[in-house]
């Protein structure tokens, strides 16, 4: 295990879970209580903000996890939430910790919301962004909202973050550029992408969340934060009021002018706001 005080310089790391090598990274100080992070559909390692990573890793030993079949993991990516949670809950444990805080971006935070369920004794802590319950409004929609927005990305040639992760504001483009600029400070060993056939997969576990049954979030009996933007036209926002509303003592915030990617845009107030509820 390398120490490193920035994300873009955190190595490539991989372990056996189940015979099959998956990919992370980790940076922060070693000792307390592990934070580990889950992301998006169709994101690799390089996909998770390195102005979130670094400010938590400030504190906190911050591991970055690959979904399996998905960029430097080797496998074929789930169709289930289930599947990834089993999936992360094994590769916590490999790594050796019985205990840590966890959260969960978009796809990220359904898979956490299922660990967590799953294995209510390993998590101390859970940070809930840009997502929604099981069976939650809209979820099921995911692929409706975003292909004409992917393919207005190609047109554009833009990314399609630009169209999914913000509001169409001034306010919205301009932190969608500052963002996706962020996104490509590595040069050196950066992950490679997903591929067709893992992107698909993961959407379709995506629509089965949308719907499946919904799940008691009232089992939930630790801290909770749940983060959005005020117009998330991927997971509607309105998924996260109804899980604040769900899990008994939730802290909810939501970020005006702001869609999917709020916390993004946000993050010089998130990571303070993230700081301090781990630290409570």
């Amino acid at each position: 295990m390398t120490d490193s005080s920035r994300y873009i310089d955190a190595s490539n790391q991989f372990i056996s879970v189940n015979g099959t090598r998956l990919a992370y990274r980790e940076l922060g100080p070693r000792g307390g209580v592990p934070l580990v992070l889950l992301n998006h559909w169709g994101a690799v390692l390089d996909n998770f903000d390195p102005a979130i990573v670094d400010g938590l890793a400030a504190t906190h030993h911050v591991i970055a996890l690959n979904y399996r079949g998905i960029g430097l993991s080797d496998g074929s990516a789930p169709v289930t939430i289930d599947e990834m949670a089993r999936d992360a809950i094994a590769t916590i444990r490999a790594l050796g910790f019985d205990q840590i805080d966890l959260m969960g971006f978009s796809l990220g935070g359904f898979v956490a919301q299922d660990i967590t369920l799953k294995a209510p004794e390993l998590v101390r802590k859970l940070i809930l962004t840009g997502t929604g319950p099981a069976g939650g409004t809209g979820i099921a929609r995911v692929g409706a909202v975003s292909w004409p927005l992917i393919i207005k990305s190609v047109l554009t040639m833009r990314d399609p973050k630009t169209y999914l992760f913000f509001a169409g504001t001034k306010t919205g483009r301009a932190a969608a550029k500052v963002f996706l600029a962020r996104l490509t400070e590595r040069k050196a060993d950066r992950d490679k992408g997903p591929s067709p056939r893992a992107f698909l997969r993961q959407l379709a576990a995506i629509k089965a969340w949308g719907l499946q049954d919904p799940q008691d979030l009232g089992r939930l009996r630790i801290p909770v934060l749940v983060a959005n933007g005020d117009n998330d036209i991927m997971v509607p926002t309105a998924n996260s009021h109804d899980m604040a509303r769900r899990i008994s003592g939730a802290e909810l915030v939501i970020y005006p002018d702001a869609g999917h990617g709020g916390i993004f845009q946000y993050h010089d107030q998130f990571v303070p706001k993230a700081l301090a509820f781990l630290a409570a």
